[in-house]
């Protein structure tokens, strides 16, 4: 059975929104490597219409090997009410009855389906008992604006199941559903 593992690069005061504005100071070579082990166990991609949207533009052109391969032929799957065709190739598109979707797509899948970003939708799995991993990476930076990842959303009690910190100050923090 996959797990549904999401990761995000957030900020002390829980900005995920523009990382690509914050982060890029600390990224190094204990970052690359923690990233790249997640990315061995992965098996598909699990996105929301936003984040899709803005990967399906950038990924099917880019040069930025090997990850561009690697996200191009994987499979792909985005939650979404309003995406009516998915242009980006290995794409599958769950709307309709979504929570029995993603357990079927979780009893059919041998590796994690990851997410990176889409924090709409990872709150979605958390209140629906759906998400089976959150990993973060708390940059050492208040960033003052921007959607954090949990807003207006009911208590999630979670469990500390890694931990690891980076010369940069990050800290890379695994965390699952704790148990009721």
């Amino acid at each position: 059975m996959g797990k549904i593992v999401s990761n995000f690069f957030i900020s002390l005061d829980g900005v995920v929104e523009s990382p690509d504005t914050w982060h890029f100071p600390y990224f190094n070579d204990e970052m690359g490597k923690a990233i790249g082990n997640g990315m061995e166990t992965t098996d598909s991609l699990l996105m929301g219409r936003v984040l899709y949207g803005e990967w399906a533009g950038y990924w099917p052109t880019s040069d930025d090997e090997p990850i561009a391969s690697i996200f191009n032929n994987m499979p792909k799957y985005v939650v979404s009410r309003t995406l009516r065709e998915a242009t980006w190739n290995n794409t599958t598109i769950i709307s309709g009855e979504v929570a029995g979707a993603i357990r079927n797509l979780k009893d059919s899948t041998e590796g994690d389906i990851t997410m990176s970003g889409s924090a709409t939708l990872v709150r979605w799995l958390l209140a629906n008992g759906l998400l089976d991993r959150l990993n973060l990476m708390v940059h050492p930076i208040a960033v003052g604006k921007g959607q954090r990842l949990f807003e207006d959303t009911p208590t999630h009690r979670l469990q500390l199941v890694s931990q690891e910190t980076f010369s940069t100050g990050v800290l890379n923090l695994g965390y699952a559903p704790a148990d009721s």
